[in-house]
């Protein structure tokens, strides 16, 4: 019986000896290996995100909004998202080079966030058809390029309604950077508004030829208000033109973020843009891979423009920008509606015509009301 045993105990030794040869067997013959569980969303790399400037990122403006913007999106997805900022590229080919260098590190959505990148991005786009570029203000687009802007008009044209019941000189000022269809339709807007509410209204406008120029900004808000102007708008950068209004006793706008404590007794309100919705939506539709190309267009229906800070004006003014604001975000009311004439006489809109955004989209001239020359 012992022996019995003994040679059963040898047979069960040798029939697992060979039942595990088998299996290895089995496994160097190409047997399906054991599945490893799909790497999970949280398991991925962050997509990494870059943040091109024109100019500096201070505590108010076009540069700040933008940043704020991105902090959201940093706080939206967390550790999904990795950003990256490049402050003061030239709009030359400086800004092809700090692209070119962005798409070598691996950065897979590239925001350039002036008008003047254009160029740049649709070469580097060229180079790097596998990143996704999104450029603020242009309008050319390609298969990895998207453009998107604000309706900046529609603050501006709210401060418009505010500065035409606030002026007593009947003078408006704006202090523009660039001759560009963007700027001209934001005077355009701000000059549509106040003379909704003063038919007298002039405004006149100097240009600089900068986005951020301390110095010139203040320069020119001087000789503006040496021609009578009492209150001001900018399309610049800086705080100078607040600052100069505050100096003198006059009034004026924040531009881009609310700049309502930089000069609080000449600040009326800040025509504001905040990228925070769309930069939001940009990175979802690349995280879900739905990126695709194309325009668009976002103002207070969509939370993305507004005038905020509203101070030392009258409760009847505050009152009607709050009822053009509830137009503009339902649809009932249109800012660029007939009849409208350029500043020569020419008519651009007939009585009761509603612009389409091809007409404003690269609009070129100056509304009546707007005194100066384009250069």
């Amino acid at each position: 019986m012992q022996r019995l045993s003994t040679l059963l105990l040898a047979c069960g030794i040798t029939f697992g000896s060979l039942f595990a040869c088998s299996n290895k067997e089995k496994s160097a013959l190409g047997a399906p290996a054991p599945v490893a569980p799909a790497a999970s969303a949280a398991d991925a790399p962050p997509l990494k995100v870059a943040f091109v400037y024109s100019g500096p990122v201070n505590e108010a403006g076009w540069n700040f909004a933008h940043d704020s913007a991105r902090r959201a999106v940093e706080q939206e997805f967390g550790d999904r998202v990795s950003t990256r900022t490049v402050a003061h590229v030239a709009e030359t080919a400086d800004a092809a080079r700090v692209l070119s260098d962005l798409c070598e590190q691996g950065h897979q959505l590239v925001f350039g966030t002036s008008f003047g990148f254009m160029g740049p991005i649709l070469e580097v786009a060229a180079q790097h058809p596998s990143v996704k570029f999104e450029h603020a203000t242009g309008f050319k687009t390609a298969a990895n390029v998207r453009t998107y802007n604000s309706r900046m008009y529609e603050a501006t044209y709210l401060a418009g309604i505010v500065a035409g019941a606030m002026t007593k000189s009947n003078t408006l000022g704006v202090v523009g950077a660039f001759p560009i269809s963007e700027v001209i339709r934001n005077i355009d807007a701000f000059t549509l508004g106040a003379l909704s509410q003063n038919p007298k209204v002039r405004t006149r406008v100097v240009w600089i030829n900068e986005w951020y120029n301390p110095p010139k900004e203040g320069e020119a808000a001087q000789a503006l208000m040496h021609q009578d102007a009492d209150v001001l708008l900018q399309t610049t950068d800086s705080n100078a033109v607040l600052q100069a209004a505050e100096s003198a006793g006059k009034f004026a706008f924040g531009i881009f973020s609310d700049r309502s404590q930089v000069a609080p007794h000449a600040h009326l309100g800040s025509a504001v843009v905040d990228w925070a919705p769309y930069y939001r939506q940009a990175v979802r539709d690349t995280l879900d891979g739905v990126w695709t190309a194309g325009d668009s267009w976002w103002g207070v229906a969509r939370d993305t423009n507004d005038l905020v800070g509203l101070s030392n004006v009258p409760a009847r003014v505050r009152e009607q920008v709050d009822r053009v604001r509830a137009g503009l975000k339902d649809g009932s009311f249109a800012i660029w509606k007939g009849p409208l004439f350029d500043q020569s006489g020419k008519q651009l809109l007939s009585a009761g015509q509603v612009a389409d955004e091809g007409f404003f989209l690269h609009i070129d001239v100056y509304v009546r009301g707007v005194e100066s020359k384009l250069p």
